[in-house]
């Protein structure tokens, strides 16, 4: 069990963030979390008695979140794991603490620090990185499961309430809107995803989603694997040695294939069908010279990204309702660690009174033999009305806290106490 009475506040709460704001995909790659090294990094948190942490590592971002007290003793620990120097990692990391690091985290989870705005994957990552460390602990963290929860929340009142997740913002999904706004009776067409990587899968689920009972066939070098995403999203493929052939038939050929040059050039296409060639791969990996072929058309990742910036200027626009969103959830959030800080003199407080009524209401039977139960009730409110008061005071008046709970324990308890031991 964590001895450390400390590490539900936010004035421990911290995180260390490398992202694509600072280091490239290389540099990311070398501080990446895997799940292997979870049991270890929260076994030794553990043993050493830090509190708490989690990590979120994604493409884009390694995060830690921790309630530790020294947040340096946690970068440590975890360059340690992962097998790197502190000092590499520190001329990376952009530190946040406090109520900037609460802050940070709902601006993550509502989307607005991804590379592409609105990108709601990453508060499914958060959510599956958090309950994974749970998984290895003995005991939840109040203080994170209430800040996760809260994360939760904005990005799913962001996702409704704002406009800010509309409009092709992924190449994949680019791609996909450009077939829709282009080409006509696209349920009759014969599309071919060559390559079934990340890019190409995510095509493949918006083409699925987005046209109606789409003539889509994937090919792939590795049949393995083409079959598998084949039997997900229930489509056809075919062998990579039949490219060719089926290319012949083929009207619209989307490339997201992951080689160093280009694989696709104007001799696939010798016989001058029209033919419409998405190549999503950077670098590209379709020779820009195939529209030398009549009726053979192309584009590429930079025009797809043109839609992508008119997407962009319009979900600009929504940031300020997502921030009002999350300003409204973070001041929730803080209301609560102030009470929830504030229960343990709140609850003596009541405590007090209810002995205070438990002592009269025996006078009372003694005296009468008889305690009406309207009489109770209104006993019951009166506590709970004065206890409302002193919490609200409190909570308002945070500073005052110690003092007045001090105070109205002297007045309350120690006085009645020593005026009962002066008289016997």
């Amino acid at each position: 069990m964590n001895l450390d009475p400390n590490i539900n506040k936010t004035a421990n709460f911290a995180v260390l963030s490398i992202s694509f704001e600072k280091a490239d995909a290389e540099t990311r790659g070398k501080f990446s979390f895997f799940e292997e090294n979870i049991k270890h990094f929260v076994q030794e948190i553990h043993d050493q008695n830090l509190g708490d942490a989690f990590v979120v590592s994604t493409c884009n971002r390694t995060e830690i979140y921790t309630t530790t007290q020294n947040y340096l003793l946690i970068a440590e620990l975890y360059c340690k794991t992962i097998n790197v120097s502190l000092t590499d990692f520190m001329q990376y990391v952009k530190i946040l603490s406090r109520e900037d690091a609460v802050n940070h985290l709902f601006r993550v989870a509502a989307g607005l620090e991804s590379q592409i705005i609105g990108d709601f994957e990453i508060i499914g990552q958060i959510k599956n990185a958090y309950y994974r460390f749970k998984k290895e602990k003995e005991n939840a963290n109040p203080y994170l499961e209430r800040a996760i929860n809260s994360a939760i929340q904005i990005s799913k009142r962001i996702k409704n309430e704002t406009g800010i997740s509309n409009g092709a913002a992924s190449v994949s999904y680019a791609a996909v809107h450009y077939i829709l706004k282009n080409q006509t009776q696209i349920s009759e067409k014969n599309i071919l995803l060559l390559g079934v990587g990340e890019i190409g899968q995510n095509t493949v689920e918006n083409l699925v989603k987005h046209v109606y009972k789409p003539k889509v066939k994937i090919a792939n070098r590795s049949l393995n694997k083409a079959e598998k995403i084949a039997e997900k999203y229930k489509i056809p493929h075919i062998d990579f040695e039949d490219f060719q052939e089926e290319l012949s038939k083929t009207d619209i050929l989307i490339v997201a294939t992951g080689a160093q040059h280009p694989i696709i050039n104007k001799t696939h296409f010798p016989n001058g069908k029209e033919t419409l060639v998405i190549d999503l791969s950077i670098p590209n990996n379709v020779e820009k010279n195939i529209t030398e072929n009549n009726n053979v058309s192309l584009v590429d990742v930079d025009q797809l990204s043109m839609h992508i910036s008119e997407t962009m200027l319009q979900r600009q626009k929504e940031i300020p309702k997502a921030e009002e969103i999350i300003r409204e959830m973070t001041k929730d959030f803080l209301e609560w660690e102030k009470k929830r800080k504030l229960a343990p003199n709140i609850h003596h407080f009541k405590a007090v009174l209810k002995n205070m009524e438990r002592n009269e209401m025996h006078n009372i039977h003694k005296k009468n033999r008889y305690i009406a139960i309207n009489d109770m009730k209104l006993s019951d409110k009166m506590i709970q009305k004065i206890t409302n008061r002193f919490a609200k005071y409190i909570i308002d008046n945070p500073w005052k806290a110690e003092e007045i709970s001090k105070l109205m324990h002297e007045i309350l308890v120690e006085q009645p106490n020593n005026e009962f031991n002066e008289k016997h």
